[in-house]
């Protein structure tokens, strides 16, 4: 009697094995041959004085660029966003998915910036 339930009992833990080994997609045909990892495609080119909105922040956060540099904003989040410089120089407006804003920086100096509609996302862009 005792043999036959240690029995059920090592079926039954086996039986929950295989289920846990399966459902993690292990398997048991697994093969040991590393695979390849699929490349992935950059979601922006690398744009030089860029900066895109994305996941509710500006990246970069920082950016330093010369005098006379164009500025450009891309919003990759499915919210609209704005971009505001916090002493009123300039102000987007509402940047749906794939929209852009560019501003020109004819002066140096260090210019904070922020989403208007989620003052939160916070950027510095410092001109030279």
């Amino acid at each position: 009697m005792q043999i036959n339930l240690m029995g059920r009992a090592l079926l039954v833990v086996l039986g929950s094995l295989a289920i846990l080994a399966v459902s993690a997609g292990l398997g048991f045909a697994q093969s040991t041959m590393p695979m390849p990892m699929p490349m992935q495609k950059q979601t922006v080119a690398q744009t030089p004085n860029a900066i895109v909105i994305k996941n509710f922040m500006f990246m970069p956060m920082a950016l330093t660029v010369k005098v006379g540099s164009t500025v450009t904003w891309k919003n990759l989040d499915g919210e609209p966003h704005t971009v505001v410089n916090d002493a009123g120089m300039f102000r987007s407006a509402a940047l749906d998915q794939n929209d852009t804003y560019q501003f020109k920086f004819d002066k140096p100096g260090v210019y904070r910036i922020f989403c208007g509609i989620h003052p939160n996302m916070k950027a510095t862009i410092t001109v030279q």
